[in-house]
């Protein structure tokens, strides 16, 4: 990359050595860190950006697949200021790394405010929700009993009605799950009993056509989730899954266990994310222009999608303390959950 480009890129940028080391970093990332590239330069990344994520095991998946890497929201606690959340995308550049970091928006925009702003957004979203599905339940009710009384071409127009009205009151339901700010009620669950009703749910559903299979690790230990949220996360992914890959596309669903992984709380702890459910597709890929923000509300890469499902998959997780992350090329796309393993419950002798 020539050095104009380099030094006018907006956002903060980190060249890499295969091994981690900071080569090169940009006036962006210079400011954004509250460090110098003479300070910065010849430090492994790991120890000198402190990321809620563990660089070394996110540059060596990178490195193994030759891909890109793409993690939503992760702490980050800059020298001489204020925490705040990054979209970090990681990817290989000739030998080495390149790493960008996505200031998220309303970080950006000021903490107090945007967060007051985001919250009175969706106690409106949530109010307007309630309202207009009452009268489309009257619209569709409406409309079936007009039915009763037509022809084969009239109630074409009625059952159309009745398609769109439901699709309406679908995503209004998703706009209510986001003003759901009460915490996931958590219990022990095995992970592989969620993904076998999932699977079944989507067969005989959304994704009838697919061949969906499965490569399970039956020696995982149990996850501490909220069981219908787990299952909303992933119904989520598979109906992504099944309609990027099309009515005869393959879905793989795997799981594996992965003791490296680590994201730290915003208390600061570090939490361990071993468990790993990864969910890919056959499909074209994410198109370029939104795989940055895949996650963001009202991102799709569907023509009618709402683009309120990823974003929900991705509150879900963020609720559990867990992970989601992406990796897209032409013909396999795969999202990737981690999630915490279960306390072990002590015995206690009397």
């Amino acid at each position: 990359m020539s050095d104009l480009l380099w030094s006018s890129l907006p956002i903060p940028a980190l060249e890499l050595s295969a091994e981690g080391v900071i080569l090169k970093v940009n006036s962006a990332a210079e400011s954004f860190l509250n460090q110098s590239e003479r300070v910065l330069k010849g430090k492994p990344c790991a120890d000198s950006v402190p990321l809620a994520l563990d660089l070394n095991e996110a540059f060596g998946r990178v490195l193994a697949a030759q891909g890109v890497l793409y993690v939503d929201s992760v702490g980050l606690t800059p020298t001489a200021s204020p925490p705040c959340d990054v979209n970090v995308q990681i990817a290989t550049m000739g030998d080495g790394l390149l790493m960008l970091l996505h200031p998220r928006q309303a970080e950006q925009l000021g903490q107090v405010e945007g967060i007051r702003a985001a919250r009175q957004a969706i106690g409106m979203a949530e109010m307007l929700a309630h309202e207009i599905k009452n009268p489309l339940a009257g619209i569709t009710g409406s409309a079936q009993l007009l039915s009763m009384g037509l022809g084969s071409e009239d109630r074409e127009l009625t059952d159309l009605i009745v398609a769109e009205s439901r699709r309406i009151v679908a995503l209004l339901d998703q706009v209510e799950q986001f003003g759901d700010l009460r915490p996931p009620a958590t219990d022990e669950v095995n992970i592989h009993d969620l993904l076998e009703r999932a699977r079944a749910t989507a067969r005989v559903g959304f994704a009838g056509g697919c061949e969906i299979s499965e490569v399970y690790d039956p020696s995982l230990p149990l996850t501490l989730v909220d069981a219908d949220q787990m299952m909303q996360v992933f119904l989520n992914l598979l109906k992504n899954a099944s309609e990027a890959a099309g009515p005869k596309g393959k879905i793989i669903v795997r799981t594996f266990y992965d003791a490296g992984l680590h994201r730290r709380s915003k208390d600061g702890q570090r939490l361990a994310l071993p468990l790993q459910v990864e969910i890919t597709d056959n499909g074209p890929g994410l198109p370029p222009d939104i795989e940055d923000h895949i996650f963001d509300p009202f991102v799709s890469g569907r023509e009618n999608g709402t683009g309120l499902g990823l974003a929900l998959v991705s509150k879900i997780l963020t609720d559990h303390g867990g992970l989601i992350t992406v990796k897209s090329q032409p013909g396999k796309t795969t999202f990737r959950v981690s999630l915490p393993v279960a306390p072990r419950k002590q015995i206690r002798f009397t």
